[in-house]
């Protein structure tokens, strides 16, 4: 087995998709973002409320918005049609849990798309609350499940 990304002269190459069949493709990917007390402390039981507003909810927005571009982001990804991008974010002993699932009706998966999802909601927790804790960490950025296409994987 060799990696995807790489063509017989060994070069970086886009993966030809053309002779795959379309399928229903989903994916699901999660982040962690571990906080201080004082970022905790603002948690009112659905959100964290911040002075730059509701963080929970602006991390979904801007994660709906990064799984959109990523393949302006990743240089090999191919541009999907998106069918659905949701998140979920919890809150447990300091740390948010992002998950995000990405949906399409196409010839290769939306893995990149979860993971980039997670990952933009994962940095604007980050910005959003850096002020009452410089020193978040965001961890476990991992893809947990995919269906359709070729394999199915579930962590």
């Amino acid at each position: 087995m060799s990696l995807s990304h790489i063509d017989s002269s060994n070069k970086a190459a886009m993966v030809d998709v053309s002779g795959k069949a379309i399928t229903e493709r989903i994916a699901t990917a999660e982040a962690l973002v571990t906080v201080n007390d004082a970022v905790a402390a603002q948690f009112d039981g659905s959100d964290l409320v911040s002075k730059k507003g509701p963080v929970f909810q602006t991390a979904i927005l801007a994660g709906v918005m990064g799984a959109k571009q990523t393949s302006n982001l990743i240089p090999l990804c191919h541009p999907l049609p998106l069918d659905k991008v949701g998140i979920d974010i919890t809150f447990e002993n300091n740390t948010a849990i992002i998950r995000c699932t990405a949906k399409t009706t196409g010839k290769t998966g939306v893995e990149m798309e979860a993971l980039t999802g997670a990952s933009i909601a994962a940095l604007t927790l980050h910005d959003m609350c850096k002020a009452l804790d410089p020193a978040i960490v965001i961890s476990q950025v991992r893809l947990l499940e995919k269906t359709g296409g070729k394999s199915d994987y579930r962590a």
